[in-house]
C-alpha cells in the first residue's frame, strides 16, 4: 500500500506538466474533483435548511397551533374545568385547556378585516401554547376582560395602534325558526399584538374566555372545544384518538396533522428529492473519475509495462490507481464539506442580507416563517461523505482493473 500511495503521488505529479495530452487529463481530473465538491457542498446545505424548516415546524409553529383539538360540533361542551382536569391526568398529554373558536371581523374606524375570533382562558393558554413568545404589549396569559391581541398583519391593516378600541363583529347562530341575526359588536382595548410571521399574524384575534361566553350567550361553564399540547408532536394524532374516548361529548377530533400535515408531508418529500437530485449529481461527478483514470491508464501503459517488469504485483497497480481516483474524491469530499459547512452555518444570515440587498424577501407572507432557517445535523454530513467515498471507489474499479491488464511485451515492443 505505501508503494502504491508513492506511485500515485508521482503520477499525479507527473500528470501536472503542462503538455498538451497531460493538461486534457488533468483538467478532467480536477472537473470529476470540483463535480464532487458542488454536490457535497449542495447536499450539507439543502439538509441543512430542510432540518431548519423541521426544526421550526416543530418549536415555532406546532407551539403555537393547536396539537390535538376537541370541537363541539352541535352543542357547547358543558362543565369544562372538570374535563380540563380529565385530560391533564392522562398519559403523554402536557396541557389541556378550553376554548371558544368563532369567525368574525374586526373594525377600527372605516376599516374591517377577517379574523379568527378564540376566546381562551389566560391562566391555563400558557400550558397548551407558546403564544406568548411572540406577544408583544399584554401577553395572552394576561389577557384582560375586555382587552384583545391581534395579529401584526391585521393591526397594519387596521392602521391601529396598542391602545386603541377595536369593534369585534361576532356573528349570531339563529335558532331554528329564527331569521338571519345580526351580528353583535363588542367593543375591546387592543392590548397586544401577535408578531410571528407567516400567517398567523394575518388570522388570530385572542379574546378572554368569559367575554366570548358572554358575547355568544353561554355560561361560565360551556365552550365550544378543547385543547391539549402532547409530549410527542409526531405521535399527536394516535394521541388524540385515544384520549378522545375519555370524553362523553359529541366532538370532532382533530390533531395538526389535519391543519399542518401536509405542510410537514412537503419538508418530507423536498427531503426526499434533495437526496436522490444530489446525490445523482455525485455520481455523475464520481463517474466523470472513469473517464479521467481510463485516459491516464491509456497514457502511462509505458510505465505500467516498466513496473511490471520490475516485480510490481497486480494488486500493486490495482491499489495505485484507485488511489488516484480516491484522492481526486477526498480532495472534493473535504473542500465540499468545508464550504458547505460554512453555509448553512451562515445560510440565515445571507439570506437576510440578499433579501434586504433585493429588496424582497420570497418567504414573507408565504409560510410560517419569514427567514431561512438550518439545523446543521452531523449525521447528514457522515452520510454524504460515506455514499460520496462508496460512489467514487465503485468509479476507480473499472480503469484500475483494466490497468492490471496491460501486457509488458506488447507495449515495450512498440
Amino acid at each position: 500500500m505505501l508503494l502504491s500511495a508513492f506511485i500515485s503521488k508521482r503520477f499525479r505529479a507527473y500528470s501536472g506538466h503542462k503538455d498538451e495530452k497531460n493538461g486534457f487529463v488533468s483538467f478532467i481530473a480536477k472537473a470529476s474533483t470540483v463535480g464532487i465538491l458542488l454536490g457535497v457542498a449542495v447536499l450539507i446545505v439543502a439538509l441543512s435548511v430542510i432540518n431548519g424548516f423541521e426544526q421550526q415546524l416543530v418549536h415555532r409553529l406546532l407551539s403555537v397551533v393547536p396539537q390535538v383539538e376537541y370541537v363541539a360540533p352541535n352543542r357547547p361542551i358543558a362543565n369544562w374545568p372538570q374535563k380540563v382536569e380529565q385530560l391533564q391526568q392522562q398519559d403523554h398529554v402536557t396541557g389541556a385547556a378550553p376554548f371558544i373558536a368563532v369567525n368574525g371581523m374586526a373594525q377600527f374606524k372605516s376599516q374591517l378585516k377577517a379574523v379568527e375570533i378564540r376566546g381562551v382562558e389566560p391562566s391555563l393558554e400558557g400550558s397548551v401554547s407558546a403564544i406568548n413568545q411572540f406577544t408583544k404589549g399584554k401577553l395572552v396569559s394576561q389577557l384582560g376582560i375586555d382587552e384583545v391581541i391581534l395579529g401584526k398583519q391585521i393591526v397594519n391593516q387596521l392602521d391601529a395602534s396598542v391602545g386603541d378600541s377595536i369593534t369585534l363583529l361576532i356573528p349570531q347562530i339563529a335558532q331554528q325558526g329564527q331569521s338571519l341575526l345580526a351580528p353583535k359588536r363588542v367593543t375591546l382595548l387592543l392590548a397586544g399584538i401577535v408578531e410571528m410571521g407567516g400567517p398567523i399574524d394575518s388570522t388570530a384575534a385572542f379574546i378572554h374566555l368569559n367575554k366570548a361566553q358572554q358575547t355568544l350567550g353561554y355560561d361560565e361553564s360551556q365552550v365550544t372545544g378543547l385543547r391539549l399540547s402532547v409530549d410527542d408532536v409526531f405521535t399527536a394524532h394516535q394521541i388524540a384518538l385515544r384520549v378522545g374516548q375519555t370524553i362523553d361529548d359529541y366532538v370532532y377530533i382533530s390533531s395538526w396533522f389535519r391543519t399542518q400535515g401536509s405542510l410537514y408531508q412537503d419538508i418530507q418529500m423536498v427531503r426526499t428529492i434533495v437526496y436522490i437530485v444530489v446525490f445523482l449529481i455525485i455520481a455523475v461527478a464520481s463517474f466523470n473519475i472513469v473517464s479521467s483514470l481510463v485516459m491516464e491508464v491509456r497514457e502511462k501503459q509505458g510505465n505500467i509495462a516498466i513496473l511490471k517488469t520490475m516485480g510490481a504485483k497486480d494488486s500493486t497497480i490495482l491499489a495505485t490507481f484507485v488511489m488516484q481516483g480516491l484522492t481526486q474524491a477526498f480532495v472534493g469530499v473535504v473542500l465540499g464539506s468545508l464550504i458547505g459547512v460554512v453555509l448553512a452555518i451562515n445560510i440565515s444570515e445571507l439570506f437576510t442580507w440578499l433579501s434586504q440587498l433585493f429588496g424582497a424577501n420570497p418567504l414573507q407572507g408565504v409560510y410560517f416563517i419569514e427567514f431561512l432557517p438550518s439545523k446543521l445535523v452531523w449525521q447528514d454530513i457522515v452520510v454524504t461523505v460515506v455514499v460520496t467515498f462508496i460512489l467514487a471507489a465503485l468509479a476507480t474499479i473499472y480503469p484500475a482493473w483494466q490497468a492490471t491488464r496491460v501486457d509488458p511485451a506488447k507495449v515495450l515492443g512498440n
